[in-house]
């Protein structure tokens, strides 16, 4: 298991402009190129402030520059929103820390559908994690999550718990058995891929899980 700071790597670090960026890339398969860059929403910006944003994610070890040219999207960077031990309100939170956003776009930057978001945020908002205030747009009334102070707690708070130190005593059978089927579940959710692919993936994920259990 990759252990992470996630103290120095926390989403208060991160402006909307680094995770649009992290995301294009997630979006490429971990690997994008001046072209993507160009073809995606972030062509609205200067190219300086584009330079000057990727050059501070490869100082933070957040994406790095390939030998091609490219730029891919490091496993530290995974590990802050995309790694499938992170609980999906944990994620949630971690998006609207850095900008209160819709469910719409907190789906598209989990790569999850709508329903699946909406269904955790409710609980999140039972909790008091998160405030939901309505916005009038051109469109008309949209629902805008924001996180709350308690909500950055509990982000605290499973870090601290969760993540940055090494699990003790934990049977490594039963985790491989648990990280299989969270990475079910989040394939189940992904929108960007085939009905076929999707169930063949799942398919071969539950063969080994039933491997492991015999």
């Amino acid at each position: 298991m990759i252990t992470v700071n996630f103290e120095k790597y926390s989403m208060t670090n991160l402006s909307i402009i680094d995770l649009e960026i992290i995301f294009l890339g997630i979006k490429q398969g971990g690997k994008f190129d001046e072209k993507d860059l160009e073809q995606s929403e972030l062509n609205r910006l200067e190219v300086g402030r584009i330079l000057d944003q990727l050059a501070s994610l490869i100082e933070r070890e957040l994406i790095e520059l390939n030998k091609d040219g490219s730029f891919g999207v490091t496993s530290v960077a995974r590990h802050i929103l995309w790694d499938v031990q992170i609980p999906l309100g944990i994620k949630i939170l971690k998006v609207l820390e850095i900008k209160a956003q819709s469910i719409e776009k907190i789906s598209s930057f989990l790569l999850l559908e709508q329903k699946q978001i909406q269904n955790e945020i409710e609980k999140l908002r039972k909790r008091h994690l998160v405030l939901m205030s309505p916005l009038r747009n051109k469109i008309g009334i949209q629902k805008i999550y924001e996180i709350l102070p308690d909500g950055i707690e509990e982000i605290k708070k499973t870090q601290s718990q969760d993540f940055q130190n090494e699990p003790k005593n934990i049977n490594p059978h039963v985790d491989i058995l648990s990280i299989l089927e969270k990475t079910i579940e989040e394939i189940n959710g992904i929108k960007e891929i085939s009905y076929g692919k999707k169930n063949n993936l799942i398919i071969n994920l539950k063969k080994i899980k039933n491997g492991l259990e015999i």
